[in-house]
Parts: C-alpha cells; sequence; structure tokens
C-alpha cells in the first residue's frame, strides 16, 4: 500500500483564458528570437556573392514545425533553414531550440525537483498535468524512470572525478532527510572544499548511516583515492564526534576548527526566544557587549 500524495484537481475543461494569453506570448517571444538568431550567421556571409553577383548564402524557408512543452504547455515553433547557393555549405542551429529537443530544461528541473519532493514515478504524469496541463502526459513512469537511471548514472561519474587540487579549507555537514535505512537514520555526508585560488566546490555527497566515524571514513578515503592526497590545512565542521574520529584517522596533520554557524546555534537553542535574535547580534559582534 503506498501513499498518494498527488491531490487529483481533475481535467479543467477547455483552457483558461489566461493560460491561453500566456502561451501565445511565449509563443510569439520564441518566434522572434529564432526568427532573430540566424541574423549573426548571415552578416558573416554579406560580402560573399557567386559568380553572377547573387548572395552565396541566402535563408530557405524553415524547417518543418515541431512542438516543445515549455511552463505553461505546448507551443509550435519554426526553426529558420539557412543554405549555400554554390562552395562551401552553410548550416544554422537554433541555440535556442536545438534539434531533437521537446522539452525546455526548466520543465526537465521540475520532474527531479517533484522525485525528491516525494512523488513517485507512477504519480508524475498527474502531477506534471497540474503544471502544464495535457501536454505532460507524454512523461509517463517510463521516461522519469529513464531520466532517474540518466541521473544516477550522473551522479555516479560525479563520485569518480578526480579531485586532485590544492585544497586549503574543508567545510562538512551532515544532512538528515528524515528516511530511515535498514540500521538506522539516514544522512547525506557533505564537504565542500576551497582551493588555493579561494574557489568553492562540492567534494562529496554520500550517504552515510547518521555521523558515524565510519561513514565520514569512508568519504575521507575515497577523496583521498580520488587525488586528494596532500591534507588540507583545515577542516571546518559542527560538533558531531564521528567525523572528528574519521579525521584524525585519515588526515591527522589538518587543524580543526568548530563551525561559528553551528556553535552560535546551539548556544541560542538554551535561550528564550524572546531574547534570541538580541542575542545572536551579540554574538556576530553587532550588539552591546
Amino acid at each position: 500500500m503506498t501513499n498518494n500524495t498527488v491531490i487529483d484537481l481533475g481535467t479543467p475543461e477547455g483552457i483558461d483564458p489566461l493560460t491561453e494569453l500566456l502561451r501565445s506570448g511565449a509563443r510569439q517571444l520564441i518566434t522572434e528570437a529564432v526568427q532573430a538568431e540566424p541574423d549573426a550567421l548571415m552578416r558573416q556571409y554579406d560580402d560573399q556573392r557567386t559568380a553572377d553577383g547573387r548572395q552565396r548564402v541566402v535563408r530557405s524557408g524553415h524547417h518543418p514545425e515541431r512542438e516543445i512543452i515549455i511552463g505553461v504547455g505546448k507551443v509550435s515553433v519554426e526553426v529558420p533553414n539557412i543554405r549555400s547557393r554554390e562552395g562551401e555549405s552553410a548550416s544554422f542551429q537554433s541555440l535556442l531550440v536545438p534539434p531533437y529537443i521537446r522539452r525546455t530544461a526548466t520543465l526537465d528541473a521540475a520532474i527531479p525537483w517533484l522525485y525528491l519532493k516525494g512523488v513517485s514515478s507512477g504519480q508524475m504524469q498527474s502531477a506534471l498535468e497540474a503544471i502544464v496541463g495535457l501536454e505532460a502526459k507524454g512523461l509517463s513512469a517510463n521516461v522519469v524512470g529513464r531520466l532517474k537511471r540518466q541521473w544516477e548514472a550522473t551522479y555516479k561519474q560525479w563520485c569518480t572525478r578526480s579531485v586532485s587540487n590544492e585544497w586549503v579549507y574543508i567545510w562538512t555537514d551532515g544532512i538528515y532527510s528524515g528516511l530511515r535505512g535498514d540500521d538506522g537514520r539516514l544522512c547525506c555526508l557533505v564537504i565542500i572544499g576551497v582551493n588555493s585560488r579561494g574557489q568553492k566546490h562540492f567534494l562529496a555527497i554520500e550517504d552515510g548511516v547518521r555521523e558515524s566515524k565510519q561513514s565520514w571514513r569512508e568519504v575521507l578515503l575515497s577523496l583521498q583515492q580520488r587525488g586528494l592526497g596532500q591534507p588540507p590545512k583545515l577542516a571546518i565542521g559542527d560538533g558531531a564526534l564521528g567525523f572528528w574520529a574519521a579525521l584524525e584517522a585519515v588526515y591527522p596533520e589538518t587543524d580543526v576548527q568548530r563551525c561559528w554557524m553551528h556553535r552560535t546555534g546551539n548556544v541560542l537553542n538554551y535561550l528564550p526566544k524572546s531574547v534570541q535574535e538580541k542575542a545572536k547580534q551579540g554574538l556576530d559582534g553587532r550588539g552591546p557587549r
């Protein structure tokens, strides 16, 4: 038995005027933008002529009309076609509407967001229909399943990439999702690094069991194997003892520092809410001492 988290709003009869207005406006904007895109390419060939004096590269109608799904539903798009009368061929590919695209990136971004919010694959179509209407019928459970496999492959590739660099500082934290695994409460272990040029990068985002020493140790060893051979100068984290024990085992030379944000929150939790704002200003150095 599963808990259905999607409320069936039903299918409205017809299209409401506001949605139709937005869709019409979006179609006009996309058309104008796509029509203007080839202008830069055409200007490159302004001075090129054929033997009989005609322009060598010219517009030649449009590619077959196709439909793409955007946030307000499905719109029709015609991409201009460019051809060369002779010599080297000239081709145009729209950056706004690349070949074979059927959905905008914004709509694709809504799918993992809905999934992370607890909407199952089987309920995804109903949720998306509430956003974009009946055009979401193409986003079936099979499509979502295929996208999930792509996300998993992308994540696995990200987790094995090289991190060989001089990472001066690392920040660590454990983010709890509320889910429970077979061995206890699940936690997302996150490490952010800062290199010698002051650039921040995510180094690790891994599943762990609570914030145990073993879970953190596995994350640190993975970073070591992927190129983080030189110990960071400083590691900053909260009071989770599991991380500090794992750091001592893998990178004993690294200095440690408690996260001021976590420490401030811990102190404020012991105070009445009525005085927390004033106390926070004092801790931040902005209030009276």
